[in-house]
C-alpha cells in the first residue's frame, strides 16, 4: 500500500511538472513570435476609450468609457442569460421529463416530439428561428399581443409587469431554454426510471397520490442520478450562450470580439474570454458538486 501511494503521488507530481514545462515552452514561443511581429503583450489597452456603443446594458455605459467597462457590461449580460436560462431550463426539463412518463397518451407523445425535435436540431438554427421567424414577425409595439394580461409580445421583445426583454435577449433565452431543456428532460426521465419500482409501490401503499409520491419519494431519490449529468447541461448552456453573437445580443464574447477588432490585441482578448468561461464553468461545477453531496446516501 505504501508503494502504491508513493507512485500515485509521484505520478501526479510528474504530470504537474510536464504541464509546467509545456506552458513555459508555449509562453516563450508566444513571447518570441510577438517580439518578431513588433507587438507588445499587455493589458494596458483595457483602460483606453472603447469608442463603441452597446445596445443592451444593465449598468451605465457610454462610448467614452474604457474597454474594461465594456467587457464588464458584456459579462453581466452573459451572467443574465446564464442565470435566467438555468432557472427556466430546469423547469422545462423537469416538467418535460415527468411528462415523458405520463399515462396520458397525448401528453407523453407531444413531449416526445418536443424532445426529439429540439435535441436533433442545431442550436444556432433554433436561435435564428426564434429571432427572425418569431420575434421579428410579431406586430409593432402599438399592436402588441397580450397573453392573459401578463405577457406582451411585439417586435420589441417580451414585456412583463415591471420588466421587459429585448428581442435579442428573448430569442437567445428561449432558444437556450428549450434546446437544453430537451436534454434535461431525458436526464430526468432516466433518473426517475432508475428508482426501484418498489418505491412506487411503497408510496402507493401509504395512500400517497402519484403527484405526492413523485415529489416526496421518487424525485429526491432520482436526484442522485440526475445531478451529475445535469451539471454538464448547465455548463453547456453557459458556454452555448456565446452563440448570442449570431443574433446581435451583446454578451461577453460579442463585446470581446469588437474589442479585438479595434485593438488588434488577439492574444490578450482570447485569454480574457478563456478565463471568463473557465471561471463561470468552475463556479457552476463547485455549486453543483456541493448540491450533489447533499443528496447522496450517507454511509455509516
Amino acid at each position: 500500500m505504501t508503494n502504491k501511494r508513493f507512485w500515485q503521488i509521484a505520478g501526479q507530481l510528474i504530470a504537474v511538472f510536464l504541464a509546467a514545462v509545456l506552458i513555459t515552452i508555449l509562453s516563450n514561443n508566444l513571447s518570441r513570435n510577438l517580439q518578431q511581429l513588433g507587438i507588445q503583450f499587455g493589458f494596458d489597452f483595457l483602460e483606453q476609450q472603447a469608442s463603441f456603443d452597446i445596445g443592451e446594458k444593465i449598468i451605465s455605459y457610454t462610448p467614452i468609457d474604457t474597454y474594461s467597462r465594456a467587457l464588464w457590461v458584456g459579462l453581466i449580460n452573459s451572467l443574465r442569460v446564464a442565470i435566467v436560462g438555468i432557472f427556466l431550463t430546469t423547469i422545462v426539463g423537469l416538467t418535460a421529463g415527468i411528462a415523458r412518463l405520463s399515462d396520458n397518451w397525448l401528453v407523453r407523445n407531444m413531449t416526445s416530439i418536443y424532445v426529439e425535435l429540439f435535441r436533433n436540431t442545431p442550436l444556432l438554427l433554433q436561435l435564428l428561428f426564434w429571432y427572425f421567424a418569431v420575434f421579428l414577425t410579431f406586430p409593432k409595439v402599438e399592436n402588441k399581443i397580450s397573453l392573459w394580461g401578463l405577457v406582451y409580445l411585439s417586435q420589441n421583445g417580451m414585456e412583463f409587469p415591471g420588466v421587459s426583454f429585448s428581442p435579442e435577449f428573448s430569442s437567445l433565452l428561449l432558444g437556450l431554454t428549450f434546446y437544453t431543456g430537451a436534454f434535461i428532460a431525458e436526464i430526468v426521465r432516466g433518473g426517475i426510471q432508475s428508482v426501484d419500482k418498489g418505491q412506487w409501490e411503497a408510496a402507493q401503499s401509504l395512500g400517497l397520490k402519484s403527484s405526492l409520491a413523485m415529489r416526496l419519494v421518487i424525485i429526491p431519490q432520482a436526484l442522485r442520478v440526475i445531478i451529475p449529468p445535469l451539471t454538464s447541461q448547465y455548463l453547456n448552456l453557459t458556454k452555448n450562450s456565446s452563440l448570442a453573437i449570431a443574433i446581435g445580443y451583446p454578451d461577453i464574447y460579442f463585446v470581446a470580439s469588437t474589442t479585438f477588432n479595434q485593438t488588434g490585441r488577439a492574444v490578450e482578448v482570447m485569454l480574457l474570454i478563456i478565463l471568463t468561461y473557465l471561471t463561470l464553468s468552475l463556479t457552476i461545477s463547485v455549486i453543483m458538486n456541493l448540491l450533489n453531496r447533499t443528496v447522496q446516501i450517507k454511509e455509516r
